[in-house]
């Protein structure tokens, strides 16, 4: 799938990206990229794959980290706000979730959890998460993460209050 549309959504209303990824790996990143221009718009991403590093790099709280794990809402959420923040983007978004093929922490395999968040207004952040529960294998549940989350993004950078 490519994402020629959002990426000159973002170019046109002069807006970037940033991107925090746990279980997608680089997936995310590695689709706009592929975009040509796409330079122009994303900041960066931080695949976040061990715990201790969404809290380190991120500044996801690490009491949320210890006492819930890093599969849940309000953690996308501060990953969203995290790598926005430290890459200097105006949107940043984030995958985190349970790919397969066991379950994590009783978590169940295709529980994902996608965020984007931004600036309604200079210092007002403002974000949309969603939970996914995707089937499939591994691949299929990262491939589907990595289209829900651009999906959302579109969604945000068009003005889409739904998104």
């Amino acid at each position: 799938m490519g994402y020629d549309n959002l990426v000159a959504d973002l170019v046109r209303k002069g807006d970037t990206v940033a991107v925090a990824e746990s279980l997608t790996g680089g997936l995310v990143c590695a689709a706009l990229t592929a975009v040509p221009g796409a330079s122009a718009v994303v900041r960066g991403s931080v695949t976040s794959y061990a715990t201790d590093v969404k809290a380190s790099v991120l500044g996801v709280d690490l009491h949320l980290l210890q006492a819930g794990g890093p599969v849940q809402a309000e953690v996308a959420r501060q990953m969203a706000h995290g790598v926005r923040r430290l890459l200097g983007a105006t949107h940043g978004i984030a995958t985190t979730g349970v790919a397969g093929p066991d379950p994590q922490d009783d978590v169940p395999v295709g529980r994902v959890f996608i965020a984007a968040g931004w600036d309604d207004a200079p210092g007002v952040p403002v974000d949309e998460v969603r939970m996914l529960d995707l089937t499939g294998d591994r691949a299929a549940v990262r491939e589907q993460t990595v289209a829900a989350v651009l999906e959302l993004l579109g969604a945000c950078v068009s003005g889409d209050r739904e998104c």
